[in-house]
């Protein structure tokens, strides 16, 4: 199966510190894959750097989406190429209403079903961001992706600050969002609780720590050893 992205060798740098080393990742089409790592592994550096997001600056290796290479790229022109990020911390938006950015994007036969799926119905005429909590916001960000309907799904931590009840709804939402028009989509998600594990259906999981992948597997696997033994490359234990 071919590769929707391929990160090969990839340094990351934010001001004068390097934050990723040597990063290499193939995530194939309709394949979707979760990351594991401790806070300041290097995780949301890497989906920043995938979109293109200042202050990371690539300063090593190449990141190709399709076969091209994307990390010269601006950030709209990667959107504009089918890729697109729910964000762990967006911002406000004044003066743009969810229902406004739908028909923007022609979308808006969209926005009420998914948004009554992920309880945010009553949200729709707000600008983006205002006044909601922060599930709500990333309720918000699984939404804002099934309007924009990119090839390449990044999520950024969905289920962090988000209830248990809505847990359910956000892993539904983006296995609902894997489903392509023309068949499966391809995804990464970022997960520090391990919680949407048992609301979406994951291939591959990576452990990173110290801006490095050190172990790819089993995703469940990889989550049940981490409860068991923290972030370590597990190949001793499980061998």
């Amino acid at each position: 199966m071919a590769a929707t992205l391929e990160i090969r060798n990839l340094d990351v740098s934010a001001g004068e510190a390097q934050i990723l080393s040597g990063v290499d990742l193939t995530v194939r089409e309709g394949e979707l894959h979760v990351l594991f790592g401790p806070n300041g592994s290097g995780k949301s550096s890497l989906l920043a750097a995938i979109m293109g997001l200042p202050p990371f600056r690539v300063t090593g290796g190449e990141i190709l989406f399709r076969g091209q290479r994307i990390d010269t790229l601006a950030v709209d022109e990667r959107a504009r190429l089918g890729i697109g990020m729910a964000f762990q911390r967006p911002p406000a938006l004044d003066g743009v209403t969810v229902t406004g950015l739908a028909d923007a994007l022609g979308a808006g036969d969209r926005l009420r079903a998914e948004a009554a799926a992920l309880d945010l119905e009553p949200f729709i005429g707000r600008g983006i961001n205002q006044g909601f909590s922060g599930g709500e916001i990333k309720r918000w960000e699984i939404l804002k992706l099934f309007l924009q309907q990119p090839d390449l799904l990044l999520f950024d931590e969905p289920e962090s600050g988000v209830d248990l009840e809505h847990i359910a709804a956000v892993g539904s939402a983006i296995d609902r969002l894997m489903q392509g028009p023309k068949g499966r989509r391809t995804g990464l998600v970022i997960t520090h609780t391990g919680f949407i594990l048992d609301h979406l259906t994951a291939d591959v999981g990576h452990i990173m720590a110290g801006g490095r992948i050190v172990h790819s597997g089993d995703p469940r696997a990889l989550f049940t050893h981490i409860r068991n033994h923290g972030y370590r490359a597990p190949a001793a234990q499980m061998a």
